[in-house]
Order: C-alpha cells, then sequence, then structure tokens
C-alpha cells in the first residue's frame, strides 16, 4: 500500500514538505494506536529480543537519528514496531541549520542527499518532549552548534550528555556527519581520544552510567578505522554506529548526485557492511556494532548481522520501503534465526 499509493504522492512533494506533511499525519494516526496495529500489524516476538551493552531490545530494527530530530514522534514510530528510536542530532542551542533547498531524492540510485546541517530546536525543547516518555528505547545523538569552534567542542558535547542523560538510555556522539564545518576533524585520533575520555568521566561520576556509542563516517582509511578500534578500546565506550552518510558519488545515475551534502541508501549499502565487517574482525568483535547503511530488504539487513553488527537502524531505507520493511525483516530474522 505504501510503495503503491502514499510514497508515489509523498515523492511528487519537495522532499522537506513531505517529511514534515508525514510527521503531521503520523501524529494525527497516533491517537489512535490501534489503526498502526490493524493497518501494520507488527510483529512482536521474544525470540526477536537482543540484549546489547546492558540494554534489552524488544527486537534489533531501530530507527537511525535524523529522522526525529526533537524528539517530537519517538511514540508514533515506536508504535510502527522499531525496537529503538535515536533522535537528534541534538545540540546544546537551537539552529536553523543549513539554507533550503537542503535535502534531495535520488530516485535512480534509491539514495537521499542531504545537507541539512544538525537544525534543531536545542537540547532544552528535546528534555521537555522526552519528560513525557514512559516505555520507548531512546538513543539521544549528541553534536556541536555550527557556530562552535572545534577547539571548544567537547563543552557542547557535555551540555547535551549532562541534559539528556535523565531521559536516554544510550548517547551517540556524532562527529562524522559532513554537514557541520570542520566536524569531521573531531574523528582524528587526539582529538577524538580527548572528547570520549572526557565523557565517560562524566559517565562514570553518575549513579549508574549509560552506555556510550561513537557514530563514524563510512569515509575513513582502514589506517583511521584502526585507530577507532584502539580508542574504543582505551576510552572503554560501548560500542560504534557505523555509519553516517558519505561524500562518495561514485556509480551514482541521478541528477542530484552532484548535490552537496552527505549520501544515503542503496549507495552506501556495501561500504557500511564492509565498514562492519572490518570493525567486527579486526578487533575481534571486542565491541557491539549497531549497523547503518543502505538498508532496503531484509537481505541487506542480514548481510549486515553476518558482518558483526548487532543491531541495525534504518533511516533512507524506511523513507523508500516503509514500515513493512520493519516486519519483513523481523520475518526474514525469525526465520532465519540470525
Amino acid at each position: 500500500m505504501y510503495k503503491r499509493f502514499i510514497r508515489p504522492f509523498l515523492f511528487k512533494l519537495d522532499p522537506e514538505r513531505a517529511h514534515n506533511l508525514t510527521f503531521s499525519l503520523l501524529k494525527v494516526f497516533g491517537k489512535c494506536p490501534f489503526m498502526f496495529r490493524a493497518f501494520l500489524r507488527p510483529i512482536f516476538d521474544k525470540k526477536l529480543e537482543r540484549e546489547v551493552f546492558g540494554l534489552k531490545f524488544r527486537n534489533p530494527i531501530g530507527l537511525a537519528a535524523g529522522l526525529d530530530k526533537d524528539a517530537k514522534l519517538y511514540k508514533e514510530l515506536w508504535a510502527l514496531g522499531f525496537g529503538f528510536i535515536e533522535i537528534g542530532t541534538v545540540t546544546p542551542k537551537a539552529q536553523p541549520g543549513n539554507e533550503k533547498k537542503r535535502l534531495f531524492r535520488l530516485i535512480e540510485d534509491s539514495g537521499i542527499v542531504n545537507r541539512m546541517g544538525f537544525n534543531n530546536e536545542g537540547v532544552r525543547a528535546t528534555v521537555k518532549r522526552l519528560k513525557k516518555n514512559t516505555n520507548v528505547l531512546i538513543g539521544g545523538n549528541i553534536g556541536k552548534n555550527k557556530l562552535t569552534l572545534n577547539e571548544n567542542a567537547v563543552d557542547d558535547y557535555k551540555i547535551c550528555f549532562e541534559a539528556l542523560f535523565p531521559y536516554v538510555d544510550y548517547f551517540v556522539v556524532n562527529v562524522s556527519s559532513p554537514n557541520t564545518p570542520n566536524l569531521r576533524a573531531l574523528q582524528d585520533k587526539e582529538p577524538l581520544k580527548y572528547l570520549l575520555t572526557t565523557l565517560q568521566k562524566m559517565n562514570e561520576s553518575m549513579p549508574k552510567s549509560k552506555p556510550i556509542l561513537l557514530k563514524i563516517a563510512p569515509d575513513l582509511s582502514d589506517e583511521q578505522l584502526l585507530d577507532i578500534i584502539e580508542i574504543v578500546k582505551d576510552t572503554q565506550i560501548a560500542g560504534v554506529i557505523a555509519t553516517n552518510t558519505t561524500l562518495s558519488r561514485e556509480g551514482l545515475q541521478s541528477p542530484n548526485r552532484v548535490e552537496a551534502g552527505g549520501l544515503s541508501g542503496k549507495p552506501l549499502a556495501a561500504r557500511s557492511t564492509e565498514v562492519i565487517r572490518f570493525l567486527h574482525q579486526r578487533s575481534g568483535g571486542a565491541f557491539p556494532i549497531i549497523g547503518v547503511g543502505g538498508i532496503h530488504s531484509a537481505q541487506d539487513a542480514i548481510e549486515k548481522f553476518e558482518a558483526g553488527a548487532s543491531l541495525i537502524q534504518l533511516y533512507t531505507g524506511f523513507i523508500y520501503e516503509g514500515a513493512g520493511l520493519i516486519k519483513e525483516i523481523n520475518k526474514a530474522l525469525l526465520r532465519e534465526q540470525v
């Protein structure tokens, strides 16, 4: 139904307008949760449960950060059948993000290019909404404001960490978005190690610590990935999310391939899986990995798990394939017992 009727209509609209319209409709339907169950019939089965970095997930399929930046729709998205919802990226202060137009479909390639630039209402607004959460497993993806210099970036992450701590189940440190100037420089070994060590010290001072994960770019070299493994070990963070969007445009057909920004969707699938496999094998499975990038089918998801992912997340595949993709993957996991 989604691919035959709803998607063709939405894809006639500007992508950002379609996003806002979809959120409005989900908000309306979310007032009647039985409608989700009646139409989608999401799968909830004990066999799908996973325990990863000390948290219990009702299934291993999450929503990646970027869709619900301000925690406006996490309850409705949870009702679609996701096992966890990652909100953000959240910054200390509200910021509008980059100038529009900043979101582009690459229909011929089943991809999306975005240069949103961490548009969000700020951490205080997000906290206000998360205070109403009762049962949704939430990840908090945190970043720095655009105008914050890299030498002061750690302060932005500390502000977000402290504010969100009571209201999220795990944290994601985002230093890999290509859409905030100089942000990816924070992936360099020394600044990254300093940032993660600082957050871990804050974490350890809490009555009960929470998992901290690092979200990395797919464009890192093998040498840089080896540095990531070493940093995870040294800082003792809980794991890695592989991967964020890519700057590569190799093999694309869509006219929108010329747009600046991060590319997600099917073109990212192979590289994302390659990074997951590299991290898993070279670390000896020393830490959990959340796999994200190019998951548009159950087979795509299984490939991520077989490469070493403990959990997966959807973003572009969810936009192209609809909520039925969650059910499709869960069915395959039950069938394959992955």
